[in-house]
């Protein structure tokens, strides 16, 4: 069984809405106000939980650049097979154009 340390941390919600995350908490999480994470609203009975949610586009851009300079693939390449790919697909489902 995990032993997780609990802490707690008092914010205030503001007129419109809004809290502030302790800086503490930030650093440790690593949130950053210039490139604002996304972060999930749990709700479990009268409790509200705030986890880090990672958005995963950055990171598959990032390996999708990797694997195409390992391929030696470029741009220009990627679409090029990808108008040949929907030229197949559109002869495959109509017939060839007239």
């Amino acid at each position: 069984m995990n032993n997780y340390e609990i802490k707690q941390t008092t914010v205030r919600l503001r007129e419109r809405g809004q809290i502030t995350i302790p800086q503490a908490v930030r650093d440790k999480w690593a949130v950053e106000a210039n490139n604002p994470d996304v972060l999930n609203l749990i709700e479990i009975g009268d409790a509200l939980f705030l986890s880090p949610k990672k958005v995963l586009l950055p990171q598959l851009s990032k390996q999708f650049s990797a694997l195409m300079d390992e391929e030696g693939v470029s741009l220009a390449n990627l679409l090029e097979g990808l108008a040949e790919e929907r030229k197949a697909i559109y002869q495959e489902q109509y017939g060839s154009p007239a």
